[in-house]
């Protein structure tokens, strides 16, 4: 019981931190998700080169890196900019000679894997620094800001997340992926796909940003990627031999295993809303 108490005080503190996050203003916003961006990429580097020597240092490179693209989306977002084909190639000209910079730092460590190493740092940035720098131009359009989107989606993937959980630990018979997570049932991923758009219906009548047809849409990306992602990252974990990517929520592991489905949802959420903006 105190364990499931555990559970359900983290998850209070964690909702309650993401609304605050989310709704007292566009700044927070930014703080909170590039505090979600640091944090997820410091513990997948931490998981990733857990038996390299100098990996702190790495930690440190590869969370810097992976977290630049979010920290100048939000310096264009803050400053509003007007010029963003100059703010475009400002960032190009300074990202890319920081990039090569890896290599001379590879050249001088002594490693056994030095290029296996620079393809782990680029990853992180890949795979964690630009899914969250997308979330911003999801949220914000020009001078306005929408949190009801980025809150629809955590929910759709939520959504999907708890649905296939709760009828998958009922009826689920049929493994889904038994490689990668013996314990995923088709059923439960069905019932994962019912749960995600029937909040999605929900989100149409309460969330008018969006129209119904969006919500749907959405709920469509959510159900095929968020279930992907996650497998992704149980690969990722059971590739390494380690259980949760951390300890900083109290039984609910770290930060990358709560939003591991919803980076990934999130390239192909930003394609599809910027598409239709």
């Amino acid at each position: 019981m105190s364990g499931l108490i555990q559970r359900g005080l983290t998850a209070i503190v964690f909702v309650a931190v993401m609304l605050a996050g989310l709704y007292f203003n566009k700044i927070s916003f930014l703080a909170l998700f590039g505090l979600i961006t640091i944090l997820s990429l410091w513990e997948f580097f931490t998981i990733i080169l857990k038996n390299e020597a100098n990996d702190f240092l790495r930690k440190i490179l590869g969370t810097g890196i992976g977290v630049t693209p979010f920290l100048m989306a939000a310096y264009y977002h803050f400053n509003q900019l007007d010029n963003s084909a100059e703010f475009l190639k400002t960032c190009i000209l300074l990202f890319l000679p920081i990039i090569f910079l890896l290599f001379i730092v590879e050249l001088f460590t002594k490693s056994k894997n030095p290029f296996g190493n620079l393809g782990y740092l680029v990853l992180g940035l890949i795979y964690i620094g630009i899914p969250f720098t997308l979330a911003q131009f999801i949220a914000i359009d020009g001078g306005n800001y929408y949190p009801n989107i980025i809150l629809g989606l955590l929910l759709l993937t939520w959504a999907n997340d708890t649905g296939a959980y709760v009828i998958g630990s009922q009826i689920g018979r049929t493994k889904l992926f038994p490689r990668i997570s013996p314990n995923k049932t088709w059923e439960g991923s069905l019932g994962g796909v019912a749960v995600t758009f029937l909040i999605a219906w929900l989100l149409s009548i309460y969330v008018t940003e969006l129209s119904l047809t969006s919500w749907l849409v959405l709920a469509t990306l959510v159900s095929i990627f968020a279930s992907l992602g996650d497998l992704i990252e149980s690969m990722l974990k059971r590739s390494l031999g380690v259980k949760d990517s951390g300890t900083i929520m109290p039984g609910h592991g770290g930060f990358l295993d709560r939003f591991d489905a919803f980076i990934f949802i999130l390239p192909f959420a930003a394609s599809y809303l910027l598409l239709i903006r």
